[in-house]
């Protein structure tokens, strides 16, 4: 994020550890959801309900959520992926 001049608003550390209810608060403001797995992404649209396979995606194996996890506007991005990263903060 420095590197492309970007100031986070809220900073988690990580002892705290997020999960799967602290992921659906923070689904239920967003309209997108987009999960990247190394060079896979899946797309969710949230809309009205928060589904739980929307959720799951978020969580790594170990029951927490996966970093990053950034909300631009209304889209909630979470892991990281060169693309996603270049069409949200360079396009």
């Amino acid at each position: 994020m420095d590197a492309r001049g970007l100031t986070a608003t809220e900073r988690v550390p990580a002892s705290r550890k997020l999960q799967a209810d602290d992921a659906r608060e923070i689904l239920e403001n967003s309209a997108n959801l987009i999960v990247a797995k190394g060079k896979k992404l899946t797309k969710f649209d949230v809309g009205d309900s928060v589904a739980d396979d929307a959720v799951a995606a978020m969580l790594g194996p170990t029951g927490n959520m996966r970093a990053p996890t950034l909300r631009v506007g209304s889209t909630v991005i979470v892991g990281f992926n060169e693309e996603v990263f270049t069409e949200f903060f360079d396009g």
